[in-house]
């Protein structure tokens, strides 16, 4: 299993040696730190625990910094996960995978773990557009133009019955908050890997806009 945290840079495009022009996407990605190990007697199942972004301890909270091992009461705990090389981080996120006997408290985790030519899914959160209609929302078509439909082309349409069931459907599809949802982008082509810059590229778009985080990790499916 190989996992990631970065955020997302933008989009370029690169040139191969056949002339083919292929639009990537490019990640800023690690390093990351393994911050907490899940197995199956203790928590249930197993995941590893991945930090991301190292920050100033002022900008934690106490809880977040207890988790790290990082408050002064922690000090002469013999666990104590500032000990075995963990900043202060500002995200954590979680990832499932039965190997977690081949890591470690402290890991270190960089982009020299992919390599070109690898699949990977990567999820983040859509671009937020806000309260849309149902033609950008849903992709309705709207109302006909002609025979008086001066203010109908973007309208919904009916959306309920008057005799009969006579109420709205719950589910039905009407206007409403519009992305900000978290989506996954499955099985790309990794296609650069930068290790002295943390950079990593893909072939194809990525959730989200400039900036935003990011989890790289191996495809689930394969074909």
């Amino acid at each position: 299993m190989k996992a990631l945290l970065g955020y997302k840079v933008g989009m370029t495009t690169i040139i191969e040696e056949n002339g083919a022009a292929v639009p990537v996407t490019v990640i800023q990605a690690g390093p990351c730190f393994v911050t907490q190990i899940k197995d199956t007697d203790t928590d249930g199942y197993q995941a590893l625990q991945l930090g991301f972004d190292e920050t100033k301890e002022r900008r934690l909270t106490r809880g977040e910094l207890g988790h790290l091992g990082r408050l002064p009461q922690d000090k002469d705990h013999p666990n104590r996960k500032a000990d075995a090389g963990i900043p202060a981080l500002r995200y954590l996120r979680e990832v499932r995978t039965r190997r977690v006997g081949e890591y470690e408290v402290g890991q270190k985790l960089t982009v020299e773990q992919f390599v070109v030519g690898d699949r990977v899914d990567i999820t983040g959160k859509s671009k937020g557009h806000g309260f849309t209609g149902v033609v950008k929302r849903h992709g309705f078509r709207g109302g006909p133009v002609t025979h008086g439909q001066s203010d109908r082309q973007r309208a919904p349409g009916s959306i309920g019955a008057t005799s009969g069931m006579a109420r709205v459907v719950k589910g039905l599809r009407m206007a409403g908050r519009s992305g900000n949802e978290t989506v996954t982008s499955s099985y790309l082509e990794v296609v650069r890997v930068d290790p002295e810059r943390n950079l990593i590229a893909v072939k194809g778009s990525v959730p989200g806009a400039k900036g935003n985080l990011v989890l790289i990790r191996d495809a689930a499916k394969s074909k």
